[in-house]
């Protein structure tokens, strides 16, 4: 079969040739349709993370995928079925995170993540997992599928941004993406179609024309150029925001989350910079958290449960912004396409097979 495979740090990704695999007990064997390319993947390639498997040269990327049962292997999923694998598996046998149903909360060692970190990932056109680890969904989600993995993240920090603020009555009414990428753009459309928050709002360093500003617009928020409105001074132009979705890894963002808080706000971080030192008022950062109730927390990974969320809040979400967001979908002919960037480009999938 042909997988789409990458040496980090060394250069670019490459079509090769890898065995068919052949499922384990309890695995089911999936033929890939899609496979989405995101940061993270871009990161891989330049070697700035992850890691390759043992005894391999070569890591298989893609961790954003979607497939069809090809061989169910008596699990309890059917042939033919759509599937969405997730990404966290255990690195050797089991562990407490993975029996407790919180892989996304395991540290570093507790796990290997598939086309990330020590295990290859499903840029391959076919790929076995277990069947725990695949999430169904519905087959008029089929071409949209390789989404469901970026929106689990954004349900996961909502779900922890949530939870850190029920011991008293929050209600968000004023929230704001740091980021106008597609996870950014995903998470805002969430906020204003699926959480119905009042008063929504994109950050992000682009001119106008652009495709992203038309998407944060046309969803009914408001673009902040970060070059003229810093994070902390949003709240003396716009106003102070309950909730901040940081999905930019620049680090002086997390700190200026704070001044942009309202008090009992918080924000949720999910970038991850580079080493950067840069002078800053720890007092004064401790004094806002402390004396005006606010939080951060950060926040990586997904559980099933959140895949499953992430399923349900592709199908609210309206049919006009996948249109815009998906910027292109290449078969194997032409997947270096994918992996092509630039202010044009906004989402991009490899098609691997259609159902």
């Amino acid at each position: 079969m042909k997988a789409i495979a990458v040496e980090p740090g060394a250069g670019d990704p490459v079509l090769v040739d890898r065995p068919r695999p052949e499922p384990d007990a309890g695995h089911a064997l999936v033929r890939t349709l899609r496979v989405g390319v995101d940061g993270t993947d871009h990161e891989v390639i330049a070697g700035h993370h992850g890691d390759l498997p043992a005894g391999a040269d070569r890591l298989v990327l893609g961790h954003e995928a979607v497939g069809v049962v090809e061989d169910s292997n008596g699990t309890d999923l059917e042939d033919g079925q759509v599937v969405v694998p997730t990404v966290r598996r255990p690195p050797n046998g089991t562990n407490a995170y993975f029996e407790r149903g919180e892989p996304d909360m395991a540290p570093e060692g507790e796990y290997v993540e598939r086309g990330i970190v020590g295990a290859h990932g499903f840029m391959a056109e076919y790929f076995t997992s277990p069947s725990e680890f695949l999430v169904p969904i519905p087959k008029q989600l089929a071409a949209l599928g390789f989404l469901v993995e970026p929106v689990s993240i954004s349900e996961k920090a909502i779900d922890h941004a949530v939870a850190s603020r029920s011991a008293f009555e929050w209600e968000p009414d004023a929230a704001l993406v740091l980021g106008n990428g597609s996870l950014g753009l995903l998470t805002l459309a969430m906020f204003d179609t699926v959480l119905e928050i009042d008063r929504t709002y994109c950050l992000g360093r682009r001119d106008r024309p652009d495709p992203t500003i038309d998407i944060i617009e046309k969803l009914g928020s408001t673009y902040i150029d970060s070059r003229q409105t810093p994070v902390d001074e949003i709240p003396g132009t716009y106003e102070s925001i309950d909730l901040i979705y940081e999905a930019t890894g620049y680090a002086k963002h997390a700190v200026e989350t704070v001044e942009a808080l309202a008090p009992n706000g918080v924000g949720v971080l999910l970038g991850v910079p580079g080493p950067w030192e840069f002078e800053i008022d720890g007092g004064r950062l401790h004094k806002e958290l402390v004396l005006h109730n606010k939080a951060l927390l950060g926040t990586v990974n997904s559980h099933r449960g959140h895949f499953e969320a992430a399923v349900d809040s592709l199908s609210q979400l309206p049919d006009w912004l996948f249109e815009e967001l998906v910027t292109g979908v290449y078969g194997l002919e032409e997947f270096e396409a994918a992996f092509e960037q630039g202010n044009d480009v906004i989402k991009t999938a490899v098609e691997f097979d259609t159902l």
